[in-house]
C-alpha cells in the first residue's frame, strides 16, 4: 500500500509553504483511535495541514494492521494536507516497513552513532523512501529526556551548525530535527528562565537557507493539566515545559515542524483523572475516554493556533 491510496501526502510542500508564510506544521502523536481521532479533528475544525506522528512503541501497542485500518477508515483527501509519520525510527527496517505499509513520512533517529554512522544509515532508508517520493527526517545532536522505551536520551549535545551542514548535503534528507535545548517528557527544564538556543538556529539557517527544521520535546506542559491531575490523586511534580513565547519565535525562524506528544498526554490523563473523582461510579469507557477525547481535541486546537499559527493555512484556502 502507498500513501497516496489513503489520501496522505508527503511533508515538502507542507514545509515549502510553511518556511514561506511563518508558520509550523505540528506533528502530534497518537496511540489509540481517540486521540487520532481528536487530532484529525483538531486540523479539519482550523483547516490546518498536520502530521500524525506514531512511535515505534505506539504501533507494536497498536498492531501495523489495526493502525492502518484505523488510517483507511479516517477517510482522509490529499486535499486536507495529512501526514502520517514514523516518529523516531531506529533502524533501517523498521523505517521501510513503514513505507511499505503506507507512512508518507519517516524519521531514521540515528543521532546515538557516530556522525559517519549516523549519516550511512540515513543515507540508506533516504534512498528507499525517495523511491516511494517519502519524506525522511533525521535527527543531529542529542535531546535530553524521556518518553517511552524507544525516545529518550541521559543527556543533551547542542547541534552543530557545521556539521548539520554537511549531513544534510550528505544524506539529502527533506528535514533535520536539531537539538536547541528542548527535551522529551514533562520535565524539560530545571529552572524557568532557561531559553532555547536561538543563535544555534540562526547559524543553522545562516549555513542552510530555507531547509525544514524540526524542533523534538517541544510540549508546553500547562500548568492547568498537571493541577487538575495532581489535585485528583496524581503526583507530578517539578515538570516544567518550553513556553509557547519561545516557540512562536521559533516558527518566525527557520523552524517548520513543532514535535507535542506530552502535552496531548497530558490533557488526556487529566480529563480521565478528573472524570474518574467527579463520576467514582462510571462504569462505561465511551463516557470517560469521551472526556478524553475532547481534552486531546482543545488542546490540539490551542497549539495549532498559537503555537504553530497553522490555522487556515491549507494551500487551497
Amino acid at each position: 500500500m502507498r500513501y497516496k491510496k489513503l489520501g496522505l501526502v508527503n511533508t515538502r510542500d507542507m514545509f515549502a509553504d510553511a518556511n514561506a508564510h511563518d508558520y509550523a506544521i505540528g506533528a502530534f502523536n497518537f496511540y489509540n483511535m481517540e486521540t487520532l481521532t481528536a487530532i484529525l479533528a483538531a486540523a479539519r475544525a482550523t483547516h490546518s495541514p498536520v502530521i500524525l506522528a506514531i512511535s515505534e512503541s505506539a504501533i507494536d501497542y497498536i498492531g501495523y494492521e489495526m493502525l492502518m485500518a484505523m488510517i483507511r477508515g479516517a477517510n482522509i483527501k490529499q486535499n486536507e494536507q495529512i501526514a502520517l509519520h514514523l516518529d523516531h525510527g531506529h533502524s533501517y527496517e523498521s523505517c521501510a516497513r513503514a513505507i511499505d505499509m503506507g507512512f508518507s513520512s519517516v524519521m531514521i533517529d540515528a543521532s546515538n552513532m557516530s556522525f559517519e554512522k549516523n549519516i550511512e544509515l540515513t543515507k540508506r532508508v533516504v534512498k528507499y523512501a525517495h523511491r516511494y517520493n517519502v519524506s525522511v527526517e533525521a535527527e543531529l545532536g542529542a535531546i535530553a529526556g524521556f518518553e517511552d522505551k524507544n525516545t529518550h536520551s541521559s543527556k543533551s549535545i547542542f547541534t552543530d551548525p557545521v556539521m548539520a551542514s554537511e549531513f544534510v548535503a550528505q544524506t539529502r534528507i527533506d528535514s533535520l530535527a536539531v537539538a536547541i535545548g528542548t527535551s522529551h517528557g514533562a520535565y524539560k527544564r530545571k529552572y524557568g528562565h532557561e531559553k532555547l538556543r536561538f543563535d544555534i538556529l540562526s547559524e543553522i539557517d545562516n549555513l542552510l537557507p530555507g531547509f525544514p527544521i524540526v524542533l523534538h520535546g517541544a510540549s508546553t506542559v500547562p500548568g492547568k493539566f498537571i493541577r487538575t491531575i495532581n489535585n485528583n490523586g496524581g503526583d507530578i511534580n517539578g515538570a516544567n515545559g518550553i513556553p509557547p513565547v519561545q516557540l512562536r519565535h521559533a516558527v518566525k525562524m527557520n523552524v517548520c515542524k513543532i514535535n507535542q506528544d506530552t502535552d496531548n498526554r497530558l490533557a488526556f490523563t487529566a480529563a480521565l483523572r478528573k472524570n474518574f473523582t467527579q463520576h467514582p461510579d462510571t462504569v462505561n469507557p465511551r463516557e470517560y475516554l469521551g472526556m478524553a477525547k475532547t481534552a486531546v481535541y482543545e488542546n490540539t486546537v490551542n497549539a495549532i493556533i498559537n503555537i504553530m499559527n497553522s490555522a487556515n493555512k491549507l494551500r487551497h484556502c
